[in-house]
């Protein structure tokens, strides 16, 4: 797709743009929070192709649907291309350990989007993007785009009760502490140096509500600089996601790689006082620094897989970042992809995400499936890759996955990184700190 043509209007809420077609398979919404994470939301429809990945060679058919390397005009980062919904056992295929699977998700979809909506949070505009083999056709792409706007106040007002008719865990908090329990024995033995672990939630939704009700009652009162939403046949992805897992974009005729790790999570204090304190303290928590250093070590080996000799660094190190329900300690890794090496490359040497595993990351993703069932989308990623090389990805946790069956079924998770003085019940409270956005927009009224 070698050429592409641009409109521009005036702004336009992206949620409200998203929520006439919230029913229509493989409709896209990725709404940010307008932050320095985030200037970008997109909204895209109409794929012109979609792949399950199962048996084919996950890297190379995203290698196919994107062909050759082609220039963007100035103007959004994405600008149509193909995006991807990674289950977290698609690792399997990347890593020696074999790993049970979710039957309802495959271990990667591939959807190609030839035009998008690039909603501008720092301008208050909006972009319609086409792409094409030719002018006329990027052009013709990018006018139907901009059509998608005329929907709006098409779709139902969100109903003003709580959207589950239930939200239960899976297990009790005791096995839960009792795996982290036996997480930290084997810390202790020398077999990992550390595990993020997570238990799990699992209900349904009320007669006559859907999947996107909870993103829209996500978006008001918890936003996060990765937002999601995702329809699929009978399937339906929701994600309040606060980590960036990789991000690409063209510079220097290369590709600059930036991965942006979470880990070290502190409650938001009930008064300003308390919740200064309470940054201030996971600022210097030697085990939370400790947590995420082990991942920046991890994520800079599995970058030096593909990145060029001596431009993989750390740039930034246990950032506090402050969101509704809790503090996280993030840090920057960055690095430039090696001449020969693409897209394609740099996912199989990375995924699965090394916050979410744990280190050594195999042993570790052992060490999980030993205590969790297949975790499906949730710590998988959702990604959009670029026709010029841009490329940006998630970490899908803050994260529902819907199934329609019998009604709109829905799991999530949470998880901890367990480290040698962890304590059980305090890492069982860390996820329920991390559960409480998702847990409040399925079940509280309002």
């Amino acid at each position: 797709m070698h050429a592409t043509a641009i409109r521009r209007t005036g702004w336009r809420d992206p949620a409200s743009a998203a929520a006439p077609f919230a029913a229509r398979p493989y409709t896209l919404a990725l709404i940010s929070d307008g932050g320095p994470q985030g200037r970008w939301s997109y909204l895209a429809l109409d794929p012109d192709r979609v792949e399950r990945i199962e048996a084919a060679d996950p890297a190379g058919r995203l290698r196919d649907l994107l062909g050759p390397r082609t220039a963007a005009q100035d103007g959004p980062p994405f600008q149509g291309g193909v995006v991807g919904l990674a289950a977290y056992e698609l690792g399997a295929r990347f890593e020696p350990v074999d790993l049970p699977r979710d039957p309802d998700w495959p271990d990667l979809e591939l959807i190609r989007y030839p035009a998008v909506l690039a909603f501008d949070h720092a301008r208050g505009e909006v972009l319609a993007v086409g792409r094409g083999a030719d002018a006329e056709t990027a052009e013709r792409r990018a006018d139907e785009a901009l059509q998608w706007l005329a929907a709006d106040g098409v779709a139902k007002d969100a109903p003003s009760g709580a959207p589950a008719a239930s939200f239960e865990p899976e297990g009790s908090g005791g096995a839960y502490e009792a795996a982290v329990a036996d997480v930290i024995a084997r810390i202790g033995a020398g077999e990992i140096f550390q595990a993020n672990v997570a238990r799990s939630w699992r209900g349904r939704l009320r007669d006559g509500a859907v999947p996107f009700d909870v993103f829209r009652r996500l978006l008001s009162g918890s936003p996060a600089p990765f937002a999601a939403y995702l329809a699929l046949p009978g399937r339906a992805l929701v994600s309040n996601s606060p980590e960036r897992f990789l991000g690409v974009r063209p510079q220097d005729g290369g590709l600059t790689v930036e991965a942006r790790p979470i880990k070290g999570t502190a409650p938001r204090g009930a008064d300003p006082a308390a919740d200064a304190a309470a940054a201030d303290a996971l600022l210097a928590s030697e085990k939370d620094r400790a947590e995420n250093l082990m991942i920046v070590d991890l994520m800079r080996n599995d970058l030096a897989r593909v990145c060029a000799v001596g431009s993989v660094g750390a740039p930034e190190l246990f950032r506090v970042e402050t969101y509704v329900n809790v503090h996280h300690l993030v840090s920057t890794v960055r690095g430039r992809l090696s001449e020969g090496r693409d897209l394609a490359d740099l996912f199989a040497a990375t995924f699965p995400p090394g916050s979410i595993t744990g280190a050594p990351k195999v042993q570790a993703m052992k060490v999980i499936a030993a205590h969790e069932p297949p975790r499906g989308p949730w710590c998988g990623s959702l990604f959009w890759a670029g026709f010029d090389g841009a490329f940006d990805s998630s970490v899908l946790i803050r994260t529902a996955a819907f199934v329609e069956r019998d009604g709109w079924r829905f799991r999530t998770s949470a998880g901890a990184g367990i480290v040698a003085d962890s304590d059980p019940a305090a890492e069982r409270r860390e996820t329920e700190a991390k559960i409480d956005a998702l847990r409040r927009a399925l079940t509280e009224g309002g």
